[in-house]
């Protein structure tokens, strides 16, 4: 897998309590599509029509429409997408984010996202995993001046909740905004969410070394055929994995253990080796080609991937590789 040596610093203080100090990054708690198209409208108004800033809205596609509706004058002022499309991944929305932040931060601007990340038809691995991504977006824009409001339904279970006031370093619910006093450090809530991956029923092992990278490809090509993986998705499935196991021989102690099995609508494969990943945004931010620091399989592995799991432990680096079938 993919490590890193460096010592990478991060910010440690709180981020912008405000939308005038660096990063503001507020949880909104609704409880009917009302009280949702009141706060998520409010929060786009104020940033494009108050302070003439461009808007990123990445929404479930059912509550995409009703926003639009509701904010149709701001047409051609608002980038619209689905985020069960965009965000299907959710490891892929902090370089998406960060992208949309680049183009149109200034000491004049400060661009504003809605992300809903966390919805009930994710499931438990994809929230957290969307949590994760909420975490670091404090990590990775701490100190810009950007604004990032998250929505949240109450009726998600109250871990999600819990979690979010963690997260958040202001909730607003039933109409009032607060500082949150559970809001903690983004990489201490990063490592809470590393508990231990559920081991799956009679999965197909493949152990691979450098000589075993083929065979190893080989076999995952044979059996998501045999799966029932479409020709193009299959393709990225085998790129996915040449990148894991790839990286597992590279940085990972030369040998991985390759696992494979279906879980309900997709295959997973899981990728065990000795390394550590010592960067939680590592793969979550487009790789520059320059920088000799890597990033790039993982990156790749985002992109491809439906949904993409990591822990790292005393016994090394697990990562799983889910993709959808049809």
């Amino acid at each position: 897998m993919t490590t890193h040596s460096r010592t990478t610093t991060y910010f440690r203080q709180p981020p912008g309590r405000g939308p005038g100090s660096g990063l503001f990054h507020p949880a909104l708690f609704y409880r009917s599509e009302a009280e949702y198209l009141d706060g998520v409208g409010r929060f786009v108004r104020t940033a494009v029509l108050g302070r003439g800033a461009q808007a990123l809205v990445v929404v479930p596609g059912p509550r995409l429409e009703a926003l639009r509706a509701h904010l149709e004058d701001l047409d051609g002022r608002v980038t619209w997408l689905d985020m069960t499309e965009a965000g299907r991944n959710p490891g892929r929305l902090l370089s998406l984010f960060r992208e949309f932040a680049d183009r149109h931060e200034s000491s004049e601007s400060r661009p504003s996202i809605v992300g809903e990340c966390v919805y009930a038809e994710r499931g438990p691995a994809g929230t957290v995993e969307a949590l994760r991504h909420q975490a670091l977006v404090n990590v990775a824009f701490a100190g810009r001046r950007v604004s990032v409001l998250t929505p949240y339904d109450v009726t998600l279970p109250e871990s999600v909740l819990e979690a979010a006031r963690r997260i958040h370093p202001v909730v607003t619910e039933d109409g009032v905004r607060r500082t949150s006093p559970d809001f903690a450090d983004p990489l201490d809530v990063c490592r809470s969410f590393d508990t231990p991956l559920p081991d799956p029923v009679d999965p197909l092992v493949v152990e691979f070394g450098e000589h075993e990278l083929a065979l190893a490809r080989g076999t995952a090509e044979d059996w998501a055929s045999r799966c029932g993986l479409p020709p193009a998705r299959r393709t990225d499935w085998l790129l996915a994995i040449g990148e894991a196991t790839g990286n597992s021989v590279r940085h990972g102690g030369g040998r991985g253990t390759l696992r494979m099995w279906r879980a309900e609508n997709s295959l997973v494969a899981e990728i065990r080796d000795d390394g550590q990943l010592t960067d939680p945004l590592v793969g979550r931010r487009r790789p520059d080609p320059r920088s000799p620091h890597g990033g790039r399989g993982v990156w790749i592995m985002h992109q491809l991937c439906d949904l993409v799991e990591m822990r790292t432990g005393p016994d090394g680096l697990v990562l799983r590789l889910h993709m959808a079938v049809g």
